[in-house]
């Protein structure tokens, strides 16, 4: 029995993975947020991970293994703020692991850090450069976690470093930019565009993490779901109605919907419902076992009204 410190504990997937992992460990939660539903069972601290008290609750609680979950994925916040929060934030957090010998962490990253580019090959594996600030520079910070993250992982051996890299999750808890999108009544696409895109169930995706917290896992990871669906299918499979538009005319719209909050992600973000951007997941299914247990259609019918 471990004892794991869960940062970003009080958000949607923070809250299922304490709950999952108090099945055979001590679980720690920390989040800059309240945590209306904690569990009585959890210590939690609101902290933010950039201050000196982050810092002395890991030397007080001494955990196992830290899992890394507290970003800022939205794009609300000024660029800058995200920044900070992000990169500074895991910088400060793999610094104080490297400074009290945490022997286990856990990044969750996302398949976003790719990119969505015409030459993408049909399938990537981890190997595959990161090339999504390439054309969409509000996605550098996440980037840039992954790269720090992984760097950590070679810098310092003796601490077991798993990186995930998710597709997109759908679930009741789930409030990414691609649910927001999908609830939409009248979904935006690229007129001539349908690309093949992955989904997994947030159920599923606990899973990945507890068998990666659960089996000590080093290494960076695809976390792929039951299959992939062209856009269309994904549109139609949540109820909502296509709205094809030409590119000319829909990025000026996306930036003005989103800067009026009618929008869930900024025009930079079309490319990603425009080209391919599907991972291989052998890696870790080979390495863990793991299978995903939700059909596409179940994660449809998880998101819909």
């Amino acid at each position: 029995m471990g004892r794991v410190l869960i940062v970003g504990v009080a958000g949607g997937q923070g809250a299922l993975l304490a709950r999952r992992l108090l099945r055979e460990h001590e679980v720690i939660g920390v989040d800059r947020t309240p945590w209306p539903s904690k569990p009585p069972e959890i210590p939690y601290y609101q902290v933010d991970v950039r201050s000196r008290q982050f810092q002395d609750i890991l030397r007080t609680q001494q955990p196992t293994t830290v899992v890394h979950l507290g970003f800022v994925r939205h794009f609300r916040e000024s660029s800058a703020k995200r920044y900070d929060m992000n990169v500074r934030g895991t910088r400060k957090l793999l610094d104080n692991c490297q400074m009290f010998n945490i022997p286990n962490v856990v990044v969750q990253s996302t398949s976003y850090v790719y990119g969505a580019l015409p030459d993408n090959p049909g399938f990537m594996d981890e190997d595959y450069p990161l090339s999504a600030s390439r054309n969409y520079p509000e996605i550098r910070d996440l980037v840039e976690v992954d790269t720090l993250a992984s760097a950590f992982m070679w810098k310092y051996p003796r601490i077991r470093m798993s990186v995930l890299r998710p597709v997109p999750t759908l679930g009741h808890y789930v409030r990414n930019s691609m649910v927001g999108f999908l609830r939409m009544r009248r979904v935006i696409t690229m007129m001539g565009f349908d690309p093949m895109l992955q989904f997994m169930h947030e159920e599923d995706l606990i899973e990945a993490m507890a068998l990666t917290v659960n089996q000590e896992q080093r290494g960076i990871f695809n976390i792929v779901g039951p299959g992939e669906v062209p856009l269309h299918v994904a549109i139609r499979e949540t109820g909502g109605n296509i709205f094809p538009l030409p590119e000319f005319a829909a990025r000026p719209l996306i930036r003005r919907l989103f800067r009026l909050g009618m929008f869930p992600f900024p025009a930079g973000a079309i490319d990603y419902i425009k080209y391919p951007s599907t991972l291989c997941g052998d890696r870790f299914s080979k390495e863990t076992g793991f299978r995903p247990l939700f059909s596409l259609k179940e994660c449809f019918r998880s998101i819909r009204p």
